[in-house]
């Protein structure tokens, strides 16, 4: 048993699921300077949607930090957004401009290890993002939220 699964709540206190659906608001996309960890998969699924070869992504939409790859941000009225948030194309909304090409980080949010380790950390969490999605819309079931936890980069 690795150490996440054995410290992965034994008592899964979201056994019934979590409501989540995205709002898309960019709250989780921007704040204080921060990472957006990418996975090699990662970057070649970017890089294929761009049409780009994956040294060319990396060179131009990432930065190494402490031997990892990370997504560049920029700095906004709204913090440090994430290069890919779009909030021009739609007034009031705040878009991955290539969601279907997304990280793997950013497709299993909310449901990262330590989000989920007791309901006050998801409560924490849901505050301090501020997450409007979070306990709201669809219920998300156990099981993926396990799938989508488990596969969250560290």
């Amino acid at each position: 048993m690795t150490e996440r699964s054995s410290t992965s709540h034994n008592h899964q206190w979201y056994a019934d699921g979590l409501r989540f659906t995205c709002t898309q608001c960019g709250n989780c996309c921007t704040g204080p300077a921060g990472y957006v960890w990418i996975t090699d998969d990662d970057i070649a699924q970017m890089a294929k949607h761009f049409k780009l070869g994956q040294r060319t992504f990396v060179d131009r939409y990432a930065r190494k930090l402490r031997g990892r790859w990370s997504l560049v941000e920029h700095k906004t009225e709204h913090g440090y957004d994430c290069i890919f948030l779009d909030r021009k194309s739609e007034p009031g909304k705040a878009l991955c401009s290539i969601y279907g090409a997304r990280p793997a980080q950013c497709r299993t949010w909310p449901f990262w290890p330590e989000n989920l380790t007791t309901p006050q950390a998801w409560e924490d969490v849901k505050r301090q993002t501020p997450c409007p999605g979070m306990d709201s819309g669809q219920r998300v079931p156990v099981t993926q939220i396990r799938i989508m936890r488990d596969t969250t980069p560290e």
